[in-house]
């Protein structure tokens, strides 16, 4: 093409004859004279005839292989100009037009060409050389054609010289939409960016994601399969396989190609749906084949085929499964109708096609209708002599309307659209210019009018696009089998403007179901509760299904990654469809746990209120005394009672004022609890305290009130700049997956460290003093069941501290509540039940005289262990009865009311104490 462009611009060339082509006149097909010459190019026959692979000598073959359709194109190009100038379009003025046949063929468009772009009125059939080609007068003033996007683009390129408008109504390759490269070519249809979109449209709304390719070896096809690849990855749509084939029928390796694109069609067996984009020939080889190889697919026909009677009547074509097409939106049919069935009164001199068609008619005469089209194609390829004396009889046209069967609805009316578009173009020029002079006006000036004008069909109006693009829109057609014939029904409207396809009826809905019945899928469809997980394929539609982690969901089929849930607020499990909003969870009240936890809590306050009763109703008994009185029982039974009714603010929904009360109040009310035993151990060892110099010590030290005081004022210290400092609060637990724990937190850590710590340390010291008081007399042996409560509390704090860190959930207050309790109990029962006990049991041992007598035998114990050796308890004893009769009056006469058992037990001690002490170093200095 290149070279015949460089011949075009540099030489004079003229037109040689052939055996078949004699003179210039033999190449037309169709002429018919009139003022305005409009030129058409239609590939009538098939293919040229060669006898070689390569042409040996510049000639132009004659063609083979009579292609009815095309044939009606041509005429459809003839009865639209016959209709404007029957109209009052042009009044005057007269269209003529040459038509040839391209012979589906590159070299017989161009030959054509350069007959369009030779001279007007000039005796030989020139194309100049000019530098300028503003008033260069062709033969013709526009072009009709050419079917082909590849026939067109090298016609384009030879009329870009000379601005010549080429209004084509099949080729829609989306380059030819470029003005740069050709601005003179204008078309009657959308491009194929928008048949590939809804191709793709399709294939995705049914949920096919696997599909295969065949497309021809052209400029057609290889840019129908780039820009259907383009808009496929955009739908997710997969190719599994692209198929190339020849462009032309003349090549010989079309059979052999055909068979390699069935054995691979048969090797992919999860392609069942397949996008074509050859032309007519080619799809009838193909599915001839396939049919042979029994071969069910559903196919997806372009514009070029969907609608082709050719096709649709091969034998068996329903063996082959679907087809969905898509073709040009159709028009009023019905003057065309009437204009084929009056086509034998319609004089064929000038017109080759239709002496052809009438001499191979007339050799199928004999054979029924379902052949008669392979009849009339078989005898196209075999030598035939044109009789042209011979008239078209009407017999072979009224067979079933035979012709209007292979009419393709959607091409004829955009063959009408260009023709009327130009009528429209020239009336709009030839209101100010005498049109019936040849040289009114040149192409490029019908260009420039063309490519704004607005004209109509007889119902709706159209313009060309700033890309010369008429995006009409498609109908979406279905192959379907209706009374064994198979029939072209339409089953939607594509509209190009807003993507989607429009149904117009039930039955239509109905088949779109069917088509989403059909799978054509790399991996098997991932359900919902799934993701896509990539095996490792090149192709993302290939893939395997895992289901969603916990915490994620997915609600849709095939979804390429799960969804997050809002951890704050939802969740779900594993392979879930949908997110579950958390529930809200804390230790309620009707818990079976907490329940429990509050009856012991319960049961401890009535214990309190037990021992406080038995307390006040034995009030001035020895025992009572001797706990250090009824007011530091009061406020010990008062700070049990407390800490049990703190367990209560762990328990039930959180609010702030109960985060900050269960703290404070436990805290301050256990510290109290503890400064009073802190009191009692420290008064213990004072009493039995026999070092003169600690006991001088703990004497300076021993002041009860400003020692509680001052050990209860420092945790309300504490407690006091918790609360204003960082003070706790609710908080929302979002850390576990399917439930938001309500619970609070604590503000500091460091606070509610320091206040356990500080209870911790009263503890140790309260521990340590009543350690040194172990030893006592049983019936006042309170340090050692102090010592035993303290390891109590101890041995439950330091088992707290790991069990609440790692305790998580709604049941982490419950822990606190459990050592709260464990520890509370731990005091209470060894600090007032063994008294309890003593009262209620024991009311013998609960006088004075026998408390007295308990003590006195201890103070004798501990004398005679302090004398160390030597001297007998009996004798110094003795001695000491001897020397002071007045001992066992003093202890009898002591004056107890006022003063706690202990004083006594101390006084006693000391004094028999010391003058044991006496006694011995006397001794011991005499016998020295």
């Amino acid at each position: 093409m290149a070279l015949l462009i460089i011949v075009i611009t540099c030489f004079l060339i003229i037109l040689a004859t052939s055996q078949s082509c004699h003179s210039p006149d033999d190449f037309v097909a169709i002429t018919s004279p009139g003022h305005i010459m409009i030129g058409g190019l239609f590939a009538i026959h098939e293919k040229m005839l060669s006898s070689d692979d390569h042409p040996r000598r510049p000639q132009i073959q004659k063609c083979v292989g009579f292609e009815i359709s095309a044939f009606l194109q041509a005429l459809a190009m003839i009865h639209s100009i016959e209709v404007i100038n029957n109209s009052t379009l042009l009044s005057g003025v007269k269209l003529g037009y040459e038509i040839y046949d391209s012979c589906t063929e590159v070299t017989a468009a161009v030959a054509a060409t350069l007959r369009f772009l030779s001279k007007s009125n000039c005796s030989r059939e020139t194309v100049t050389f000019q530098c300028d080609y503003s008033s260069y007068m062709p033969r013709v003033k526009a072009v009709i054609g050419a079917g082909y996007s590849e026939i067109s683009m090298a016609v384009s390129r030879m009329l870009n010289l000379q601005l010549m408008p080429q209004v084509s109504y099949e080729s829609t390759a989306e380059i030819l939409s470029d003005k740069i490269r050709f601005p003179s070519f204008l078309r009657t249809v959308p491009s194929d960016f928008y048949q590939t979109k809804a191709m793709a449209h399709l294939i995705q709304q049914s949920g096919w994601n696997w599909i295969g390719v065949i497309t021809t070896d052209d400029d057609y096809g290889r840019l129908a399969l780039n820009t259907f690849a383009i808009q496929a990855a955009a739908n997710n749509v997969c190719i599994a396989f692209k198929e190339v084939l020849p462009a032309f029928l003349s090549d010989n390796t079309i059979e052999v190609r055909i068979n390699q694109t069935l054995e691979k069609i048969i090797a992919e067996a999860r392609v069942n749906v397949i996008v074509v984009f050859l032309r007519k020939f080619h799809v009838f080889n193909l599915f001839t084949k396939a049919i042979e190889r029994k071969i069910n697919k559903l196919w997806i026909a372009s514009d070029n085929w969907s609608t082709a009677t050719k096709i649709i009547t091969i034998p068996d074509v329903k063996k082959l499964g679907k087809v969905v097409g898509f073709t040009f939106r159709r028009g009023n049919m019905s003057s065309f109708h009437s204009f084929l069935q009056t086509l034998h009164m319609y004089p064929n001199n000038n017109n080759k096609p239709l002496q052809e068609f009438a001499m191979l008619f007339s050799a199928c005469k004999h054979i029924k209708d379902g052949d008669l089209s392979q009849c009339i194609s078989n005898y196209s390829h075999a030598t035939l002599t044109h009789d042209t004396t011979k008239t078209v009889e009407n017999h072979f046209f009224m067979r079933n309307d035979f012709l209007w069967h292979y009419t393709e609805p959607g091409l004829i009316h955009s063959i009408q659209l260009a023709v009327f578009a130009l009528g429209h173009a020239v009336r709009d020029l030839c209101q100010a210019r005498d049109c019936q002079k040849p040289n009114a006006f040149q192409p490029w000036e019908l260009l420039d009018v063309l490519k704004n004008v607005t004209f109509t069909d007889g119902r709706n109006s159209f313009h060309f696009d700033a890309h010369g693009d008429l995006n009409t829109g498609y109908d979406v057609v279905l192959w379907k089998e209706i009374n064994g014939l198979m029939t072209i029904t339409k089953m939607a409207e594509y509209d190009l403007q807003h993507d989607v396809f429009i149904t117009t009826n039930q039955e239509s809905k109905r088949e779109f179901r069917k088509l989403k019945q059909i799978l054509s899928k790399c991996s098997k469809e991932c359900s919902p509760g799934q993701m896509k997980k990539a095996t490792g394929s090149q192709h993302m539609c290939c893939y395997d299904c895992v289901s969603c982690p916990e915490n994620h969901y997915s609600n849709q089929t095939d979804m390429d990654h799960c969804l997050l849930c809002n951890n704050e607020t939802h969740w779900a499990p594993v392979r879930s469809t949908t997110c579950f909003e958390k529930e809200v969870e804390y230790l309620d009240w009707d818990d079976s746990l907490a329940l429990l936890l509050i009856a012991l809590s319960l049961l401890g306050i009535a214990f309190v209120l037990a021992i406080g009763i038995i307390f006040t109703r034995n009030l001035n008994t020895p025992v009572v005394k001797s706990s250090g009185g009824l007011t530091v029982c009061y406020v010990m039974l008062i700070c049990h009672a407390l800490n049990f009714a703190s367990t209560g603010f762990f328990i039930g929904e959180p609010q702030d004022f109960e985060c900050k009360a269960r703290q404070t109040l436990f805290g301050v009310s256990f510290t109290l609890c503890v400064s009073c035993i802190l009191m009692k151990s420290l008064k213990i060892l004072l009493a039995f305290s026999f070092d003169p110099k600690l006991q001088t010590f703990l004497k300076r030290l021993y002041r009860p009130v400003p020692i509680v005081l001052t050990c209860t004022g420092i945790q309300v210290v504490i407690c006091t700049l918790w609360l204003v400092l960082a003070a706790p609060a609710v908080e929302e637990n979002i850390s576990l997956p399917r439930v938001i724990i309500l619970e609070c937190e604590e503000g500091s850590v460091l606070a509610f460290g320091t206040m356990l710590g500080y209870i911790a340390i009263l503890a140790f010291v309260c521990l340590v003093f009543a350690f040194k008081g172990r030893k006592l007399p049983e019936n006042y042996n309170e340090a050692k069941f102090l010592t035993f409560g303290m390891l109590i509390y101890f041995i439950a704090w330091i088992t707290f501290i790991p069990v609440y860190a790692t305790t998580f959930g709604k049941y982490l207050p419950a822990v606190e509540i459990i050592v709260i309790l464990i520890s509370n109990y731990g005091i209470l029962c060894c600090t007032f039940f063994p008294k309890c006990y003593v009262i209620l049991c024991k009311q013998k041992a609960n006088t004075k005289s026998a408390f007295l007598q308990v003590i006195y035998n201890y103070s004798s114990h501990s004398a005679d262990t302090l004398a160390l050796s030597h001297v007998s308890l009996a004798t110094i004893h003795h001695d000491t009865a001897i020397t002071n009769p007045s001992h066992n009056d003093k202890v009898a006469g002591y004056p107890s009311s006022n003063h706690s058992l202990a004083q006594v037990f101390a006084h006693i001690v000391r004094e028999d104490a010391t003058k044991v002490s006496k006694a011995w170093h006397q001794k011991r200095s005499s016998s020295i």
